[in-house]
């Protein structure tokens, strides 16, 4: 299967439109359609609902519009890579972070990295822990930055010198807001948002020696910010960390820590088993590897 033509399968997938994306490509239109319909006897299935001129991706077209994506997108990578030389590092590394305190360090790391080798670019990322390692392990991402607790058993990492403390995001003008701490009856009573992540909610439920079936979780994230509205207008309660308080950057809130204290660290993270490109070597030797 040739990677010209699944270039031409993605811009006719993009314009939806095989005579845009002929004038785009800059083949004649029949060579076009004649490409794609070759594609498709190769594969035995139809990619595209054919209407007049337009074209649409059928089931079997956005499965295959999937899969093509992230292989062009590792070849691109490995082509990048091969380019790397050891005394004159080039190239792109991906990084994943994690949206907590963490970022402010990890930027100083970029900027402190690309002083040293200019040459290099990074492909910053960001999304919650289950997002990061489905995207470390579909080769799509080199390094990530994940909040502990991880299932790191297949993972290759370092720990980061950044530490987050565990609470509740509130209203300011809120009665609990005045507390110094908050307890594990507290929640009991509060309609909290929680992030998607089980392992996480498990790991502050042993801190905290808390009975799940007694918390009242009405919603899930996966990303921390997009609940700001409901904390502040509509008395929920976000069960989080420190970093992500000191993210929202909104005077209307406040953060109240847990009694028991609970903490989480940061780890970078990559996969076992593979060939590092000399850009992603020398970043984690400075880090600490």
């Amino acid at each position: 299967m040739d990677i010209r033509v699944l270039k031409y399968f993605m811009k006719v997938a993009e314009t939806n439109n095989i005579t845009r994306a002929a004038e785009q490509l800059h083949v004649t239109q029949p060579t076009l359609s004649r490409q794609i319909m070759d594609l498709e006897k190769e594969l035995g299935v139809q990619l595209f609902d054919r209407q007049h001129r337009q074209m649409s991706l059928n089931q079997a077209g956005l499965l295959f519009h999937q899969k093509v994506t992230t292989l062009l997108a590792l070849l691109e990578q490995a082509e990048n890579e091969l380019h790397q030389q050891e005394n004159d590092l080039t190239g792109i590394i991906s990084l994943g972070i994690v949206e907590t305190g963490v970022g402010k360090y990890m930027m100083d790391m970029v900027a402190k990295f690309r002083e040293e080798h200019p040459g290099v670019q990074f492909a910053l990322f960001d999304g919650d822990g289950d997002s990061l390692c489905e995207r470390l392990d579909q080769g799509l991402a080199d390094i990530a930055v994940l909040v502990e607790p991880v299932e790191a058993a297949k993972y290759n990492y370092i720990r980061l010198p950044v530490k987050e403390e565990w609470g509740i995001i509130m209203q300011k003008d809120d009665p609990l807001a005045q507390r110094d701490v908050l307890t594990r009856e507290d929640l009991y009573k509060l309609p909290l948002i929680m992030g998607r992540r089980g392992i996480m909610r498990d790991s502050v439920s042993d801190v905290l020696k808390l009975d799940q079936t007694k918390l009242h979780i009405p919603i899930t994230v996966n990303l921390p910010l997009v609940s700001r509205d409901l904390i502040v207008n509509h008395h929920y309660y976000h069960l989080g960390i420190r970093g992500v308080y000191e993210m929202y950057k909104d005077p209307e809130l406040v953060f109240v820590p847990f009694s028991p204290r609970k903490t989480s660290g940061h780890i970078l993270a990559w996969r076992k088993n593979i060939i590092l490109s000399p850009a992603v070597e020398k970043f984690l030797q400075q880090l600490g590897m």
